[in-house]
């Protein structure tokens, strides 16, 4: 399956980085208690402690040589991820450096990076960083704490309007000994967090570049890796900052092992699998079933020159699915929701195109203790009583399943509730043809990007043909799609909801009606029931027993409105790689680690 999405741990950056924003003063009384530390716990104790060396998952004494090939789909037109249009090029997250990071085998845990030292209070109005003496840009020059708030300022001047919204109450401030305060008037433990996790760029380059614009010139950057060379759209070389200051930090002893970092674009999916088989790149996380059912033959692999490995998978799953634009008349209708979602068979797709390789996506919160199961609980119930009747009546009822098929194809029981639903819906079957009173058929488009999809789109399509229903599937390069997704003009998409390993504030960008202009809120919602459980959600983050019950309650908001059509997820990875890499012996809870390789 391919389909256009940000990643997780982007999304975070992301919505971290363009944090901060509007000037208020917040400064908290004088007596209030000020904690320093080197660390940042959101819930409960760190894994590592404040004299740890390096993370478990790597090995601090992995050798730093040769280069590694890696490859992406589409093109590229820029080398700025946060200007509002164009398309960045790929590994623009090893350009910069955050204020403090996390590592890859616990959630909500930061530690030091380019603050070697935090003070904040108590009551979490305020948090102070100190900026590493040693921190320096790939140029040589310090970075200052001025350039954390010139990073503030930026994002307040040239950010996306939503998290001027969302990050209203923080005010940025330059202090004495290069130290960055921020004031957090609401007093959120989770929002001083992300504050730590805002990028840092030099002042001294952006001041002299649109920030809201895509940057067509190599940048200054703050990270482990700087643009060696390039051609715009076809490729681009990072190479490793040999005097890179944060190298031997606690957490990045034994990353970042490759003096180069090459990614070439080919033109789609197929393209690309067949330059692997080649030997034209070094690495795959492969997510096509059926490339790893029967795709990887041929001497190369029978000679162990390619090595294929299913390590586990503990990280939350993104909700995958066919996301409908609610926006669209056509689908803001839930029974008109709920009868599409009936004619797709997953069980046959699982077995015909996936090998049955896949597991059913039932949840936002997949692989996590927030996943909702069973009836709502008593904490639930106390939470839910409020919106109970402007939301779905079966949430108190019935536990949420998507719907199941026998997975031969025979899916007449599921079409006559299907039409069911559409006849309350106002459409009927006539003469072969679903229509409305007015005669109009009832057809909608499907966005792509990538022609790998329309395999499982297919049987889709054929089974509303089936029963009146037109959809026509329309393919468009990445640029076009992603200016239609931003615009949000299109009927119905494949997309993803990315993952959590808790539920946070973070939702409210992803789904609270306040910021409805961002294009992570891509079936377009605007839901009371969803405003009140996203914003409980932000105001409850330290109490774990409500977090779940509200985590759970969210979750049946959100799947038993039928937002998107649950496709799949897997419980590891599927990855192959050129047998030259060292690869430490534990792999991080949340990720392949491949940033932790080094060449043998």
């Amino acid at each position: 399956m391919s389909s256009f999405k940000l990643k997780p741990d982007t999304i975070k950056k992301i919505i971290v980085i363009c944090a901060l924003l509007a000037p208020q003063t917040a400064f908290s009384a004088p007596d209030i208690q000020v904690i320093k530390a080197k660390h940042l716990s959101l819930h409960g104790e760190p894994l590592y402690k404040d004299n740890f060396t390096h993370f478990n998952y790597t090995n601090p004494n992995a050798p730093k040589r040769g280069g590694i090939t890696l490859h992406t789909t589409g093109t590229y037109d820029n080398f700025h991820r946060y200007a509002l249009r164009g398309s960045c090029a790929s590994g623009y997250e090893y350009c910069y450096d955050t204020l403090m990071t996390s590592s890859d085998d616990e959630a909500g845990v930061l530690y030091p990076l380019i603050a070697s030292e935090i003070e904040y209070a108590a009551d979490y109005s305020f948090i102070i960083f100190t900026i590493n003496p040693n921190a320096k840009d790939n140029e040589g020059q310090p970075i200052t704490a001025e350039d954390a708030v010139f990073s503030f300022n930026i994002i307040f001047e040239k950010g996306v309007p939503q998290f001027r919204v969302y990050y209203s109450d923080v005010k940025a401030s330059v202090l004495p000994d290069n130290r960055a305060r921020f004031d957090l008037s609401g007093g959120d433990k989770e929002k001083m967090l992300s504050v730590a996790q805002f990028t840092v760029f030099p002042k001294r380059f952006w001041e002299q570049h649109d920030f809201s614009e895509p940057l067509i010139t190599p940048p200054i950057g703050t990270g482990p890796y700087r643009i060696k060379d390039y051609k715009m759209g076809q490729y681009i070389i990072w190479e490793r900052v040999k005097d890179y200051w944060a190298a031997d930090l606690p957490v990045n002893k034994g990353r970042y092992n490759f003096d180069t970092i090459r990614y070439d674009y080919y033109r789609d999916s197929n393209m690309a699998f067949e330059a692997f088989k080649a030997g034209e790149y070094d690495f795959r996380e492969e997510n096509s079933a059926s490339n790893w059912a029967t795709g990887y033959k041929g001497k190369i692999f029978e000679t162990g020159a390619i090595i294929r490995s299913e390590p586990k998978n503990e990280k939350p799953a993104d909700m995958t699915g066919l996301v409908f634009n609610i926006q669209r008349p056509i689908f803001s209708d839930i029974r008109i929701r709920r009868a599409l979602s009936l004619f797709f068979d997953f069980e046959w797709i699982n077995a015909n195109l996936f090998y049955k390789q896949y597991k059913r996506t039932r949840s936002f919160f997949q692989n996590t203790k927030y996943a909702a199961s069973g009836l709502p609980g008593p904490d639930e119930l106390a939470i839910l009583e409020p919106i109970r009747n402007v939301v779905p009546a079966e949430i108190f009822t019935r536990e949420y399943q998507p719907p199941s098929h026998e997975g031969d194809g025979y899916i007449r029981p599921q079409a006559r509730e299907a039409l069911r639903l559409l006849s309350e819906a106002g459409w009927e079957l006539k003469n072969g043809k679903l229509l409305n009173d007015a005669g109009e058929q009832f057809r909608f488009e499907f966005l792509i990007y990538d022609s790998t999809v329309e395999r499982f789109l297919i049987p889709f399509r054929n089974n509303l043909e089936r029963y009146g229903i037109s959809m026509y599937i329309r393919t468009v390069d990445q640029s076009q799609y992603i200016n239609r997704l931003r615009s949000r003009d299109f009927d119905m998409l494949n997309g993803v909801s990315p993952a959590s390993p808790y539920p946070s504030s973070d939702l409210l960008i992803l789904w609270n009606s306040r910021y409805i202009d961002s294009t992570w809120n891509t079936p377009g919602v605007s839901n009371p029931a969803v405003d009140y459980l996203t914003d409980y959600i932000a105001s409850h983050q330290e109490d774990d027993a409500l977090l779940t019950a509200a985590g759970h309650a969210l979750d049946r908001v959100l799947t038993w409105n039928n937002y998107y059509i649950p496709e799949w997820y897997l419980d590891h990875y599927r990855i192959a790689y050129v047998d030259k890499f060292g690869i430490p012996p534990i792999y991080p809870k949340y990720d392949t680690g491949l940033n932790n390789w080094w060449i043998k």
